[in-house]
């Protein structure tokens, strides 16, 4: 991906588009000039044409299920539907439409089904505080293990020390006092 920061084209930007197009500009020269996406032009271009002005508001986004995500890729493996066809029909986006249609040709329907938590796995992060008090050998083996691990760390810190100042001592010059 270049360099460039991806822009955000609001309603306003878009009907600014529509109306270039119908005033006979090409997909091409709006998409070099403004950095839109010469796809999602496309895509935009046809609901204006389909709904008007309210097409090119931001539909909220479909919670696809199993059933819908079939119904789509049967459809565009059927009829051959394109994508931005499909994204018209169905109301999910090209992208998304593109991503389901690999997964299908690649592993089959059970890659659909399949559904892919968002976001942290469980169980990663800190650890859960217990709420019922620790008995005194849990407190006792508890403050061990952590006097166990200061002190490995002490050791580590000693051994980098002593490293340096081997280093400093054999090109000349003096360890510092710390």
């Amino acid at each position: 991906m270049s360099g460039r920061k991806r822009k955000k084209h609001d309603y306003a930007d878009r009907l600014k588009y529509m109306r270039l197009l119908e005033a006979g500009r090409s997909l091409i020269s709006i998409h070099k000039e403004y950095g839109i996406d010469d796809a999602q032009l496309h895509v935009l271009w046809e609901k204006y044409r389909k709904f008007g002005p309210s097409g090119l508001k931001k539909s909220a986004s479909i919670k696809a299920d199993f059933s819908l995500k079939k119904k789509i890729v049967l459809d565009i493996e059927e009829n051959h539907l394109t994508l931005h066809a499909a994204s018209l029909k169905y109301g999910a986006s090209p992208q998304r439409i593109r991503f389901w249609l690999k997964a299908y040709r690649e592993s089959g329907w059970a890659a659909l089904e399949a559904v892919k938590r968002r976001g942290r796995p469980p169980g990663m992060g800190r650890p859960k505080k217990n709420s019922k008090p620790l008995t005194e050998l849990e407190r006792l083996q508890k403050e061990n293990q952590e006097l166990k691990t200061e002190i490995a760390l002490l050791k580590k810190v000693r051994a980098l020390v002593e490293e340096r100042n081997a280093r400093l001592r054999a090109i000349g010059q003096r360890p510092s006092k710390d």
